[in-house]
């Protein structure tokens, strides 16, 4: 699947998302976000992709919202900002949890900056693996606003409140080497490397069971909003749908069958 602002391969059941506006650095535009969702649906309902990874052609990974779609909304009737604004988040929101919720792992594999939105879509991700030019900035700041594509949920999960605060309101710029310092980044790759490495660690999360991945993935995403008794009550039900699957029952005939031949 390519359109002219996202390229889409699908590989050995990895599926490659790349965001396609290398002249803008990726800014998220209007008509990119639709063809995101659209990317971003067929991958989660397809069962043959296994896991995806999510990156940018061009130097940057994503400059975040485009500016010109912020000077349309303020050109816009005043009586209708507030409304369109409403609408645009809707759509902003349905795109963030797309990814976050994917039932199959989902790899960042962030190449130059991720600013603003960008910096909050890597982060809707699993993991993130940075190349040596990745940056990070949340630069919401710098525009008279807040995040609002996730980074006030997932930063402070990954940093601790008080540094995402720190970063939040400074917006000021995260290098690779710091990021993985402070958790923001989960591995590194060279530049050159980076696509191939993200690629194979997708291959290496993705080989256990579907059913297992989607369901404790689902569990996970809310294990820090639940207490222990209602994470104990979800894995007892994913447990009982796990039972009945598959990819269980044929890991315990093949176990049982290996202890057979070997006792025999």
């Amino acid at each position: 699947m390519t359109t002219s602002l996202i390229e889409l391969s699908i590989t050995d059941g990895i599926a490659t998302l790349l965001l396609n506006r290398p002249e803008k650095r990726n800014a998220m535009s209007d008509d990119m976000r639709t063809a995101f969702i659209q990317a971003l649906e067929r991958i989660s309902a397809d069962k043959a992709i296994r896991a995806l990874v999510l990156s940018g052609n061009g130097k940057g990974f994503c400059a975040g919202g485009d500016v010109s779609g912020m000077e349309k909304r303020m050109n816009a009737p005043v009586g209708e900002i507030a409304f369109n604004g409403w609408h645009r988040q809707q759509r902003v929101h349905y795109t963030q949890s797309l990814l976050h919720t994917m039932p199959k792992p989902t790899i960042a594999a962030v190449n130059g900056a991720a600013s603003g939105l960008g910096a909050d879509t890597a982060l809707a991700c699993d993991f993130i693996i940075a190349s040596d030019a990745a940056s990070f900035t949340w630069s919401y700041i710098n525009r008279g606003i807040v995040p609002d594509g996730g980074g006030m949920y997932f930063l402070p999960r990954r940093v601790g409140l008080s540094k995402a605060k720190e970063l939040i309101f400074t917006g000021r710029k995260v290098d690779a080497e710091e990021a993985l310092r402070l958790g923001i980044a989960d591995r590194h790759a060279s530049a050159e490397t980076l696509l191939a490495d993200a690629q194979a660690w997708a291959a290496e999360l993705s080989k256990g069971s579907a059913t297992a991945l989607a369901l404790g993935k689902t569990i996970l995403n809310q294990s820090f909003e639940m207490t222990a008794e209602q994470v104990f009550a979800q894995g007892s039900q994913a447990q009982g749908i796990c039972y009945t699957s598959t990819e269980h029952r044929e890991s315990v005939m093949a176990f049982l069958a290996k202890t057979a031949s070997k006792s025999a």
